[in-house]
C-alpha cells in the first residue's frame, strides 16, 4: 500500500490560484500608491512657508518617507511571498505545512493565502 501525500485538490489548487492572483494585483496597486506617494513627498514645496513650519516640515517628511519606505518594504515582501505561494500552487504543493507535512486549513489559507505553516506548527514555535 502507497502512503500518499496529502495535497489540494486541482479544483481547490484553482480557487486558491484565482484567491492569490487576486491579492496580488491589489497588493501591486497598494505598492505603486505607497510609491507615487514616496514620490510625491520628494516635493512637496515648503519654499513660501516660514523657517520655522518648514524645519516642522522637513522633519514630518523625513518621518514620512522612512514610514513610506518601510512600508514598500513590506509590501514588495508581500508580493514576493504571494509570487512564492503562486508557485506552490503551480507544483502542487500549496497548502501542505513546512513543519507538520499536513494540509493548513481552507478558511486559513483564504484569509492567508502565502501561509507555509498550519495553526498547530505556528503554536508550537511559540
Amino acid at each position: 500500500m502507497v502512503d500518499e501525500v496529502a495535497r489540494y485538490s486541482d479544483a481547490d489548487l484553482a480557487e486558491f490560484k484565482e484567491i492569490i492572483q487576486t491579492k496580488i494585483v491589489k497588493a501591486q496597486a497598494d505598492l505603486d500608491l505607497i510609491k507615487s506617494a514616496y514620490m510625491n513627498d520628494l516635493n512637496n514645496g515648503t519654499d513660501d512657508t516660514s523657517p520655522t513650519f518648514k524645519a516642522f516640515e522637513e522633519g514630518s517628511e523625513i518621518m514620512s518617507k522612512e514610514a513610506n519606505s518601510q512600508l514598500a518594504i513590506r509590501q514588495e515582501k508581500f508580493i514576493r511571498d504571494l509570487k512564492n505561494a503562486l508557485f506552490r500552487v503551480e507544483n502542487k504543493t500549496y497548502g501542505v505545512c513546512r513543519i507538520t507535512g499536513k494540509l493548513i486549513g481552507k478558511e486559513r489559507l483564504k484569509i492567508v493565502p502565502h501561509a507555509t505553516m498550519s495553526i498547530e506548527a505556528k503554536n508550537l514555535q511559540r
